[in-house]
């Protein structure tokens, strides 16, 4: 069976006006919806411990609420992938998984633990298609129009940094238990973004089952390897977005000056996406993933062998390369070596094992390895973990080739 398929109109972005074609409009509202889901997710999910914490819950607690929302998405992700592509709900999926949670997150404001656990878990089963389906959706909605996936998921991590700073302020000037009102209020509005999308509709043939469209991508030695590869690198993003803090402080780095770390590399993310194509083209999708591998591997081993505040500051540049090449490298070879009835499912995949097993396997690891070894054994590790994902992505064959349509190298 192969994967590469004539692609039709699927989106129906591509609205003619006499003679004219005119996709402004709906790429206009795609990239809304990324920004305003970026707000949403920036102004609430970095401050959620914090919000734990004032509720009175011990970091025992705390670590159970997060660790069963991720187990939560982790079980939830192939389910929504293959339902979304079979029944085609793209924009309910989209306007659902964007607004519900928004509003369950009212919920989190409560010191009882079911309570929390209980909007955790629902909330989680919901939100867990979001990003993948998002991604299938504007990698697709980019090949119609003629744009790129870079220049649509930039507007996502413009609205996280922003939402970040926002959500600062508002803890700073105003009661933390109130800061669900912006995410809900910047859900709401994403979710009217999401409903205004055009439908989704799958406009070609295709040959087989989605079961066996699933196991053929299983079957598939260069598409395992990959996913190997991405596990081994996103697993040491945890030691920026989870621990980075505390392991700056043990150098002698302010919270102040942390935050000039982050806001240092976001800044760097945005003009890595919109140049992530261009480069992708040039380089070919492999040797992007390998490039931005190495660039993880550098960010890591500098801050193990120097631990100066400055150096930890410093380094976050490399985060347009390390994370934002490699996101969009990533998510467009998915879309790519994925059949065309399975975008969303193949996008659940990586999600998988660059969110959710990634998540849980790096918050355990680096957290234990920063408690007995310091900044050394973590960020030393994480290195090691970045090489190794390297090595896998180089022997899955992906670097060989500029182009890669076809799923090849079968078990």
């Amino acid at each position: 069976m192969k994967f590469g398929h004539e692609r039709s109109s699927l989106l129906g972005l591509v609205k003619r006006d006499g003679d004219g074609i005119n996709v402004r409009s709906s790429l206009w509202t795609l990239r809304n919806l990324f920004l305003f889901t970026g707000l949403s997710g920036g102004i609430f999910s970095p401050y959620l411990s914090l919000l734990l914490a004032k509720d009175g819950l011990s970091s025992t607690s705390i670590g159970i609420v997060m660790a069963v929302g991720t187990l939560v998405t982790i079980i939830a992700q192939p389910f929504w992938g293959i339902l979304v592509d079979k029944y085609q709900v793209v924009r309910l999926t989209l306007v659902l998984s964007t607004v519900v949670p928004g509003f369950l997150a009212a919920f989190y404001d409560s010191p009882t633990l079911w309570i929390l656990l209980f909007a955790t878990i629902l909330s989680n089963v919901v939100m867990t298609p979001n990003v993948p389906v998002m991604n299938a959706y504007a990698v697709m909605a980019a090949r119609e129009s003629g744009s790129t996936f870079g220049w649509i998921r930039l507007f996502g991590s413009i609205g996280y940094a922003i939402a970040g700073y926002l959500g600062g302020m508002f803890v700073q000037h105003f009661s933390m238990q109130n800061l669900w009102f912006l995410f809900a209020l910047f859900s709401l509005i994403g979710g009217v973004f999401a409903f205004r999308l055009p439908k989704a509709t799958v406009g070609v043939a295709v040959s087989g089952s989605i079961r066996a469209g699933v196991g053929e991508l299983l079957r598939s030695r260069r598409f395992l390897l990959f996913l190997a590869g991405t596990f081994l690198i996103s697993q040491t993003l945890t030691a920026y977005t989870t621990y980075f803090v505390l392991a700056f402080q043990s150098i002698g780095g302010s919270v102040s000056e942390s935050g000039i770390a982050f806001m240092l590399s976001s800044a760097t993310n945005v003009p890595a996406m919109m140049l992530a194509n261009r480069v992708s083209k040039r380089l070919g999708r492999g040797n992007t993933m390998l490039l931005s591998a190495i660039a993880y591997a550098l960010r890591w081993a500098v801050q193990a062998a120097f631990p100066i505040p400055w150096v930890a500051i410093a380094v976050q540049a490399l985060h347009g390369i390390s994370f934002g090449f490699f996101y969009i490298a990533a998510v467009e070879y998915v879309a790519e070596s994925t059949r065309v009835d399975l975008q969303n499912t193949g996008q659940s995949l990586f999600n998988m094992a660059s969110g959710g097993i990634a998540g849980i396997v790096g918050n355990a690891l680096n957290g234990y390895l920063l408690h007995v070894g310091g900044n050394a054994w973590m960020y030393g590790a994480c290195a090691a973990s970045a090489g190794l994902g390297a090595v896998c992505l180089f022997g899955s064959g992906l670097t060989t080739s500029l182009r890669m349509n076809k799923m090849v190298d079968k078990v």
